[in-house]
Parts: structure tokens; C-alpha cells; sequence
């Protein structure tokens, strides 16, 4: 049995060897160029390298940096209105009439005490005169001087109080009228004509749009970051920007309804393209550094990790290549590459859906 055994094993392994042959030829024959896989073709881009800025978008709103807020200096009632919000206006030019007739009876009055007293006036500088003559003649004493004199400084000190008073007057008059105090351009007009307004009440502004003022909102957690003369761009609605400044103002205090610290940024608007009151984008970039950009195209996610294909090799020998990498911000289209991918690697941006590590593909344009 022994001598039976041995010769059997020996076939077996002869058969395994034999059959093993075999296999590796087939294997061999499978692997030559006729019958590997057609290559896929794919679309390849270089990633790049460029400057990556750390950034953070918030609402703003401009507010003018040479704006007139306009008071009353008088109550009364709004009897005209010559303006309307929008327009342009030249410093002096009539915004408002409040109704001066109370003011204007005070006023004349006062001037009617002032013809008085300048009657006075007159009749005292003739008894004076008279009485001077009449002491010089040996007619009156000397004290009928002194008394003509006395009064006749008393009605000079009472008609130049009664001049103040008139001007005073006169300038009260004044304010009824209300002007406006610079050139620019007429805000909001909340009051009506009839409405009775007080020395605190609102009647409008006047804005200088050139030179404006965003004041920005900034999360609490970015305030470390804050620096005065760091750079604001102002967004237009496609996205490009519109204007920009430096920071300069930093609120030492924090919002504790919105846990957000105020920030203010002075806007050139020489176009006059942004206006006052506006709401607009605000960009804050806080930092900038190299990097690598990759098209989102050309990324997968599989398992909460990100993946792209790289093309290896030269010529008719490129093969896919699937990296792990790791991705930060999206700028555009594009993802920011933290780790994976190097400057100059040939990236599979379409044509990747069905690839898998290893299989050959073809550059297409």
C-alpha cells in the first residue's frame, strides 16, 4: 500500500503542476494587448497652484460719512414741503417751511417798541441838547444837566436792547425756514405737511454719496482676527466688487443680542454707483496662502473621505490612479486640495465615473 501510495501523490502533484501551467499561460493570454481593456477616454487637467485667501462674507449697510441729519431748531406745523427724497441739493437750498405766524406777530411787535423807543430816542437827544444850552446860558443847574444826560442814556441802552431783541427775533424767523446745511442728496422725508414737529423731530437728511462708511456685523469668533486697515470689498449683485477700503473702526464691545462686534469701513463710491442706506455683501479676507485647486467635477465622496483620479504614466500607457485626498473651502467650481494632490498632477476631471484604480485611459479634448 505504502508503494501504491507514493506513486499517487506523485501524480498529484504532477496534475496540480500540469493544470497550474496551464493556468498561467491562460492568465498570461489574458493580459496581452489584445485582449486588455479598451483605455476610457477622460478629460485631464493640470491642477494648479495658486494663492488661496482665507475670506468671509457678511451683510452690510453704507451709510454716508458726510450726512446731515436735519432738526428743526423751532416747533411748529409743516406748512410746505419743497424737496423730495432723492433729489440734489446745494447747500442754502429751502427743504421745509414750518408756520411762522406766531413768529412774525412777535417779531413785528418787537420792532414797533424799537420805533418807540428810537421816538424816545430822539425827543431825549433834543432835551438834552436844550438843557445843555440853557446851562450854558446860567438858566438851569447843573444837576437839570445831569438828569437830561441820565435820561438820555437811558433810552439809548433801552433802544439798543430792543435792537438785540429784534434780531433775536429775526433770527428765530430764520429758522422757520429750513435749508439744507451742505450739498448732497435728500434721505428719507418721514414728516408731512400739517404734521406739528418738535426740535427733536426727524425731518430728513442730506447725504454727500461719494465718500461712504459700511458698517459690518462681525461674528464674535472672528474677532480675534480683526485689524484696523484690513482690506473690505464691497460686492455688486453679480458677485464682482464694487468698492473697496481698510477697517477703521473696531467696536471695543460686543452686541449681546447678536454676539457680534461692529466694524466700520470707509467705501470710495467715486461712480456714485452705491448709495446710502444700501444693503450690499461685505468680504473680509483674513488670511492668504498657497494652494491647489481641482475642479468639483473631478472629486468623490465615498464614506464621508474624498477621492480623485490621477493619470499616471506617459504616452499610450496612462493608467487611473485613485488618491485620497483631503479638501477644505470651495472657491467657485473649484475645491481647495489641502493634502493629496501636488502642483502638476494630471487630474481626471470627466469621464471617472466608472474607473477603478489601475484602469488604462486616453486623454480627449
Amino acid at each position: 500500500m505504502l508503494s501504491i501510495g507514493r506513486p499517487t501523490v506523485v501524480t498529484a502533484v504532477a496534475l496540480m503542476a500540469f493544470a497550474g501551467g496551464c493556468g498561467t499561460d491562460k492568465a498570461s493570454s489574458d493580459r496581452s494587448p489584445a485582449n486588455q481593456a479598451p483605455a476610457t477616454p477622460v478629460k485631464i487637467e493640470i491642477a494648479r497652484s495658486t494663492t488661496i485667501d482665507d475670506t468671509s462674507e457678511y451683510v452690510a449697510t453704507l451709510k454716508s460719512r458726510h450726512s446731515a441729519v436735519i432738526n428743526p431748531e423751532v416747533g411748529g406745523q409743516v406748512i410746505q414741503i419743497y424737496v423730495h427724497s432723492g433729489e440734489r441739493v446745494t447747500a442754502g437750498t429751502p427743504l421745509m417751511q414750518i408756520d411762522a405766524l406766531k413768529q412774525q406777530a412777535t417779531l413785528h411787535s418787537q420792532e414797533y417798541a424799537r420805533e418807540a423807543a428810537l421816538a424816545n430816542l430822539r425827543y431825549a437827544k433834543q432835551q438834552r441838547e436844550r438843557v445843555a444850552k440853557l446851562y450854558a446860558e446860567g438858566v438851569v443847574s447843573k444837576q437839570s444837566l445831569d438828569e437830561a444826560q441820565t435820561s438820555l442814556e437811558a433810552v439809548e441802552a433801552q433802544v439798543k436792547a430792543l435792537e438785540a431783541q429784534v434780531r433775536e427775533q429775526q433770527v428765530q424767523l430764520h429758522y422757520y425756514g429750513v435749508l439744507a446745511p451742505t450739498s448732497g442728496v435728500v434721505g428719507d422725508i418721514p414728516v408731512r405737511v400739517g404734521d406739528r414737529v418738535t426740535q427733536s423731530t426727524l425731518l430728513t437728511t442730506v447725504d454727500q454719496p461719494g465718500d461712504l462708511e459700511a458698517y459690518i456685523k462681525v461674528p464674535v469668533e472672528r474677532a480675534r482676527q480683526l485689524r484696523l486697515k484690513r482690506l473690505v470689498q464691497i460686492l455688486d449683485d453679480t458677485g464682482k466688487v464694487a468698492a473697496e477700503g481698510p477697517i477703521d473702526f473696531i467696536s471695543a464691545e460686543v452686541d449681546d443680542q447678536t454676539q457680534s462686534v461692529l466694524i466700520k469701513s470707509r467705501v470710495n463710491n467715486p461712480r456714485g454707483l452705491l448709495r446710502t442706506s444700501q444693503f450690499v455683501h461685505a468680504r473680509i479676507t483674513w488670511s492668504s496662502r498657497e494652494g491647489r485647486l481641482i475642479p468639483v467635477l473631478a472629486v468623490s465622496r465615498i464614506n464621508g473621505q474624498f477621492f480623485a483620479f490621477v493619470a499616471e504614466g506617459e504616452g499610450r500607457s496612462l493608467v487611473a490612479r485613485q488618491r485620497q485626498i483631503r479638501v477644505g473651502q470651495m472657491i467657485g467650481n473649484d475645491y481647495v486640495v489641502l493634502d493629496g494632490i501636488k502642483a502638476g498632477d494630471r487630474i481626471i476631471v470627466s469621464g471617472a465615473q466608472n474607473l477603478v484604480d489601475g484602469a488604462p485611459v486616453v486623454p480627449h479634448k
